[in-house]
């Protein structure tokens, strides 16, 4: 069995995947922003070629220049660019710029990587350990007809003729995971005993001002990771999460430019931030004259649907009224609001009052709810495949690890992970 192995192929993780959606390098950061939102999706692709005029029956796909996938970007990436100094006074000028602005300058040219259906597990596996690869893009197998239905003005999914799809090391991780008995049994040792615990983390002070964590949040997206927030002893409180993030607006950038990281994470936690926090965010851009913020913010809340949530967040944007926001119409989101509140405070929480019994995953979870600020967290005794399984459940790329008073240790990610199982492929 170890030796079928060796012969799975990248199409064989291509199984299911949707088309990708893409846009033009030329496109705005507002052509983006509407895109995300429109689809849904976290990322869009972007791409040297623009194919929105040729969007048609009988388009003739082989005059097409060749298409390349030259980044990828984020409701994240938005955000950390409308918190520079020079956005912040005017983020709607902002999103005038060019797409291009948001692509890391420098970045390596393998982070997106295209690839044939028919390369190899191990070469999808060395691009990642090895080439620092997070994306790769396969091309599909689509019908003629496929394509036409696939139309679409919000991020085209073809270029050149064809389709394509992108793995992320999640899929690696996942489709190993299956085969999982085959690795045995270097699967159920401690991620202490291989070695594959990362000193090196990122964090911010609970207290300290949210902005301060920006380049750290870019960074973060950049290596698939996130930020720690700690006390003044070094123990884990949470974390502000990329993926968190990309699952909110572009208005939080409001929300970092004005507030402490650990008020961060309560705004960004539940589903939606508590009104004692709009309130405070909306006081602080007033204080310092940060009108284009406000407007850009007013705009979105008149625009919202009809959602509790969002009721509640317009509520504070549309009136001067400090009057409560709405309830929400789950009764577990108002547990974890209210939670939330409670912890809040000016003194620096401690681990009960801050994770632990933040919101429980049974008592507060719903379909709303993408991520929360609690961190997942594992310790040096936890087996490589428990922190696998651990990871794949919340859809992160990594694991924290802490001792057992939360002392903060390192952290696990996947291309660690996969170094493991190619060392064991390689001795075989």
């Amino acid at each position: 069995m170890a030796i079928s192995l060796l012969s799975h192929e990248v199409s064989d993780l291509c199984l299911g995947k949707p088309a990708l959606r893409s846009l033009s390098i030329s496109a705005t950061i507002s052509d983006a922003l509407s895109v995300l939102k429109f689809t849904g999706e976290n990322y869009i692709s972007i791409w040297s070629c623009d194919h929105s005029d040729l969007l048609k029956i009988g388009n003739n796909c082989g005059k097409e220049e060749k298409c390349r996938c030259v980044g990828k970007i984020c409701m994240v990436n938005i955000v950390c660019y409308l918190c520079k100094e020079e956005n912040v006074s005017n983020p709607c000028l902002a999103l005038k710029s060019p797409v291009s602005v948001l692509l890391p300058e420098g970045v390596s040219p393998g982070v997106i990587r295209h690839v044939e259906p028919h390369s190899s597990l191990l070469e999808v596996i060395d691009l990642i350990i090895e080439g620092g690869a997070q994306n790769l893009i396969v091309p599909l197998k689509t019908s003629s007809r496929k394509k036409l239905l696939s139309k679409s003005s919000f991020g085209p999914t073809h270029h050149s003729g064809h389709e394509f799809c992108w793995l992320t090391q999640e899929d690696v991780v996942r489709y190993l995971l299956n085969l999982i008995g085959l690795f045995s049994p270097t699967p159920f040792y401690s991620i202490e005993s291989l070695d594959i615990i990362d000193p090196e983390i990122l964090a911010v002070g609970y207290h300290d001002p949210a902005s301060s964590a920006v380049t750290a949040i870019s960074n973060a997206l950049a290596q698939q990771t996130s930020v720690a927030v700690i006390d003044e002893l070094g123990k884990l409180l949470g974390e502000i999460s990329p993926l968190t993030l990309s699952n909110s607006e572009e208005t939080v950038a409001a929300a970092i430019t004005t507030l402490s990281a650990g008020d961060l994470m309560s705004y960004i936690d539940c589903g939606g931030p508590p009104s004692h926090l709009i309130k405070k965010v909306k006081t602080k851009l007033e204080e310092r004259n940060l009108q284009g913020m406000l407007d850009l913010i007013q705009e979105l809340s008149m625009s919202k649907s009809s959602s509790s949530s969002s009721q509640a967040f317009s509520s504070f944007w549309s009136s001067s009224s400090s009057s409560s926001s709405s309830s929400s119409s789950s009764s577990s989101d108002d547990e974890c609001a209210s939670t939330l509140l409670r912890s809040s405070s000016d003194s620096t929480p401690t681990r009960s009052n801050s994770m632990s019994s933040r919101c429980s995953r049974s008592s507060c979870y719903s379909a709303r709810l993408v991520r929360r600020s609690e961190a997942i967290v594992c310790n040096r005794r936890s087996s490589l495949v428990a922190v696998m399984i651990q990871a794949l459940a919340h859809r992160v790329n990594y694991v924290w690890v802490i001792e057992d008073d939360y002392t903060l240790v390192g952290i696990v990610t996947f291309s660690e992970m996969l170094k493991i199982f190619r060392e064991h492929l390689n001795s075989i």
